[in-house]
């Protein structure tokens, strides 16, 4: 199989993963992004004319419930044990922080 990844490629999906890769890794990972990129080249080889798509494997259709808040009465314990809260909301940490600063 001809490499039909960079490892430019591969430095540009870890940025967007927020994955930091040594160099030293990037011709492993190069080369596994390659091979998955070859399983779907192969998938796509597949005679498929005549073939149903597929948009559910199960027979149930729509098993939903109401969306309806139950037992508020425990807000109160929740937000007690939460490690911090503001305005009778839990607060999180910052996961995607794209000002820039971080790096």
């Amino acid at each position: 199989m001809t490499e039909k990844i960079s490892e430019d490629q591969v430095k540009h999906v870890a940025e967007l993963a927020k994955l930091k890769i040594a160099d030293d890794q990037l011709p492993y990972f190069t080369t596994q992004l390659d091979q998955i990129i070859g399983l779907f080249e192969t998938l796509s080889e597949v005679d498929t004319d005549g073939v149903e798509p597929t948009s559910s494997v199960t027979d149930q259709i729509n098993v939903m419930r109401d969306d309806v808040a139950e037992d508020w009465h425990q807000r109160q314990a929740l937000l007690d044990n939460a490690p911090d809260t503001a305005d009778g909301y839990i607060r999180v940490p910052t996961i995607i922080d794209e000002s820039g600063e971080n790096e």
